[in-house]
């Protein structure tokens, strides 16, 4: 299990306990994502370039700068 400081979670998480996103954390080459909303469930790990990737196409669909 990775610290709790190496988690982040996005500024777009929701209200109240911002618990409605998942958290990130970098991991060597790869970069961990899990549930905030149930976090000891499970970590998909992906490939840091791919995860690059997927959140560019993220910004560009709402027109935000990349």
């Amino acid at each position: 299990m990775m610290s709790p400081d190496a988690w982040r979670k996005s500024s777009f998480s929701g209200g109240g306990q911002g618990d409605a996103c998942v958290e990130v954390a970098p991991r060597h080459s790869r970069i961990a994502i899990r549930d905030s909303k149930n976090p000891a469930r499970g970590i998909l790990s992906v490939p840091a370039a791919a995860f690059a990737v997927f959140v560019d196409e993220l910004k560009k669909s709402q027109g935000r700068p990349v």
